[in-house]
């Protein structure tokens, strides 16, 4: 068996962890889902976790549309800098209040597949290499994708696993009353 390298590893990761992810919100009955919990955090309910996966996915891909344009993206997003990545955090949240549940879900499987798709489309070593495209300056494509997706899928993990756990405290709660 050959050893795994990087793009692999973090192929597999990512799919393990999107998985993952989306098994702790189907572990919640379906009509019990789209409870929001009683939270001082940003992200109240599984479809504001979700959609921030999505926006991040959809930044990830215009960042990568552009620099692969030879332009140079502005990052994280126009009008905000990494020092305001809160407010933009704030906004992503703000802008997708209206939407369903299941059109999170749908959309993030989507984004994630073509994040996956642009994953696929380089070699180890263009994935690997710092300074390969122009557009990650000192960095390299690795750093962009895991950002976006294994180690932000950890992030969403945790979030959803404390979301799951509340909701089945208030229903546990409710049951005894």
């Amino acid at each position: 068996m050959t050893a795994k390298n990087e793009k692999d590893i973090l192929l597999l990761n990512s799919d393990l962890n999107f998985k993952s992810l989306l098994e702790i919100i189907e572990s919640v009955p379906s009509r019990k889902r789209t409870i929001s919990i009683d939270t001082q955090e940003r992200d109240k309910n599984f479809r504001d976790v979700l959609m921030h996966l999505y926006e991040w996915h959809a930044m990830l891909e215009r960042w990568y549309r552009e620099g692969m344009d030879e332009d140079q993206p502005f990052m994280p997003a126009p009008g905000y800098k990494w020092s305001s990545i809160k407010l933009l955090n704030m906004k992503i949240w703000e802008g997708y209040q209206d939407v369903k549940l299941n059109q999170a879900v749908k959309k993030v499987k989507l984004s994630h597949g073509r994040v996956m798709d642009l994953i696929n489309l380089h070699t180890n070593e263009e994935i690997m290499t710092k300074k390969y495209y122009k557009w990650t300056k000192t960095s390299n494509l690795y750093s962009y994708f895991e950002a976006n997706t294994s180690s932000h899928y950890i992030w969403a993990i945790k979030k959803c696993e404390v979301i799951a756990d509340c909701i089945q405290k208030i229903e546990m709660d409710k049951s005894v009353k």
